[in-house]
């Protein structure tokens, strides 16, 4: 079977978000007499999305999903995290599918769905709906730090892995998503992605993760800065670097990031992983980043590096630190209040609304594949 992908088409099939719809937004806020910059970024928001929708005034968000995937990392077993690297990504999975972890609780309080996917997760796959393990690729990952996270067959099956989840929620009619990681040991693993593809070494990159020590801070800068060697020489061939120094989550979540942005379904990134498989995203697709936002910022030097060179600004300044998506879904009542504030007809009956963009033809990614 053919398992090749040309990350070149995405650089042509990625368009950016609908610039009539934009100016419609800002036009709307004018009707509304709102003063320029009046609501901050709710404003800025509001146009996102309402070019992102391809109308205005914008459509409230009534099916945002936050999206997980779930996966293992060999370099855990160094003990860089605070986590157990045994069993530890299995039990922060189920945290989530029992609703007791705190984004499953956030997602309830906003009424957003919540959706894990299993892609490399260290586990018996029976332990979890098959709806969750269906797009499963391997258990765990190799220690970048000595030998490839995956083979770059696996990182191409998990990368349109990725594209499918993308298609399915497109599908589905998810507005916006939320998107957030569970692994044990990812952020060293984003960390290396970030250092790599910004030119960094490991200090400046290695951030404290789960919170460790300044020990294991000392061996988590030692396993990034021996990993970032074994990245650079993949540095040109983006499904490569995530087979050599990524993981099967990496790969597939740069893999739904683009599909994503082919399918017009705007992104809010969480953490430091997000914000690494968005950087290796960009470097397939340049115009892809206009469709997604950043949450906040999490305390990882790495994260913060990622968003300056994806000229994104993080929406709050909350101070969470543990990823999983929590950023992401705290962002969401801030995008409600962004769309239902423009979308209020009331307040302005003589505007006239841009009338809705026809539906376009969008290529799944199972339409993308049968090209290759």
């Amino acid at each position: 079977m053919d398992t090749t992908v040309d990350l070149d088409t995405f650089s042509s099939l990625v368009e950016r978000p609908d610039e009539s719809a934009r100016r419609g937004a800002e036009e709307r806020w004018q009707q509304l007499a709102v003063p320029r910059g009046g609501l901050g970024r709710l404003q800025e928001l509001a146009a996102w999305l309402a070019s992102a929708q391809g109308e205005a005034p914008t459509r409230p968000l009534h099916a945002s999903k936050v999206l997980l995937f779930a996966a293992d990392h060999g370099v855990a077993s160094l003990g860089i995290s605070t986590l157990d690297a045994r069993g530890g990504t299995a039990d922060r999975v189920r945290a989530v599918l029992d609703g007791t972890a705190p984004v499953a609780v956030l997602a309830r309080r906003y009424g957003a769905d919540v959706r894990v996917v299993d892609i490399a997760v260290d586990a018996d796959p029976a332990e979890f709906p098959e709806e969750v393990v269906r797009h499963r690729v391997r258990r765990g990952s190799g220690r970048i730090d000595v030998e490839n996270a995956l083979t770059l067959d696996e990182a191409t099956r998990a990368f349109r892995a990725g594209m499918a989840v993308a298609d399915e929620e497109a599908d589905a009619g998810t507005d916006l998503v939320l998107l957030g990681d569970l692994g044990v040991g990812s952020t060293t693993v984003a960390a290396v992605l970030i250092g790599a593809l910004c030119g960094t070494d490991a200090a400046a990159v290695t951030g404290r993760g789960s919170g460790v020590d300044d020990r294991v801070w000392m061996v988590k800068c030692a396993t990034i800065r021996d990993a970032l060697r074994r990245a650079r020489p993949v540095l040109g061939d983006q499904l490569a670097l995530l087979a050599a120094t990524g993981g099967a989550d990496f790969a597939a979540i740069t893999g739904f990031l683009l599909q994503a942005a082919v399918r017009r379904l705007p992104v809010v990134l969480d953490g430091v992983v997000s914000a690494a498989c968005a950087l290796v995203a960009q470097r397939i697709a340049f115009r892809a980043p206009e469709w997604w936002r950043a949450a906040a910022l999490t305390g990882e030097p790495a994260q913060a590096k990622a968003y300056d060179r994806l000229t994104l600004t993080p929406l709050q300044e909350i101070g969470a630190t543990m990823g999983e998506g929590v950023s992401a879904v705290l962002a969401l009542p801030l995008l409600q209040a962004a769309t239902d504030t423009l979308a209020e007809p009331a307040a302005v009956p003589s505007a006239k609304p841009l009338p809705p963009r026809a539906p376009a033809k969008l290529p799944t990614a199972a339409e993308l594949l049968g090209r290759y």
